[in-house]
């Protein structure tokens, strides 16, 4: 299956555009998202040449239809012992958080991109004005507003030795530019962008965003 959208990768701390392009911060709308998902890689995950993870699950409770029988690690996510604490580097999870979004480049509005955001950059608290993914979720639902209906500034934590990003915005669209966007918003490259299925074609995500808390 051929794909109709572009990935922008986050490796050492720097957003790189498909044509090469490099960037400390994106201007962006975020125009849809995926479910939280889970991945678990066997071996040394390479963000810059993704492939498919040794056991995933596309709603974080049990490993997609999918996965390959040998590959299951557990029946249930919350049982699995890539799930714990310790099992990955340090003390975090072997089995990790992420979240695909599909956003729109600032004066690009008719270019679906793919960014997938780690745990760290998706749960947490804001701290001295950086705020993590659901928090600004949150913050921008407490102003009635839409995702869609903002450039929204997403930049790295430059104190973190991983890619962790935050997420405040920047100003709201304009008539025009809203009209732009609303035709992105279920176009089928952006659901392309955000599908998180590993083997199969085009799905709707329940909701933008996960109620989902907690690391």
């Amino acid at each position: 299956m051929s794909e109709r959208f572009s990935r922008i990768s986050t490796g050492g701390n720097v957003f790189t555009l498909p044509d090469g392009d490099t960037a400390t911060s994106l201007d962006a709308v975020i125009v849809n998202a995926a479910e939280i998902s889970r991945s678990y890689y066997e071996g040394v995950y390479d963000s810059d040449n993704p492939t498919a993870p040794t056991c995933w699950s596309s709603d974080t409770d049990r490993p997609d239809k999918d996965v390959p029988t040998e590959d299951v690690q557990s029946v249930r996510c919350m049982d699995c012992t890539q799930n714990i604490r310790g099992s990955g580097s340090g003390m975090g999870r072997a089995c990790r958080f992420h979240q695909r979004i599909a956003v729109l480049l600032e004066g690009e509005l008719d270019k679906a991109y793919q960014l997938q955001v780690s745990a760290t950059s998706i749960f947490g608290k804001p701290q001295n004005g950086n705020t993590p993914l659901q928090s600004y979720a949150k913050h921008l639902s407490s102003h009635n507003t839409r995702f869609a209906s903002v450039v929204t500034n997403i930049y790295f934590d430059v104190d973190s030795p991983v890619p962790k990003l935050f997420f405040r915005p920047k100003r709201s669209l304009n008539v025009a530019e809203m009209q732009d966007v609303d035709g992105m918003i279920d176009h089928p490259d952006t659901l392309e962008a955000i599908n998180t299925a590993i083997l199969s074609a085009h799905i709707n995500s329940k909701s933008p965003f996960s109620d989902e808390s907690g690391l």
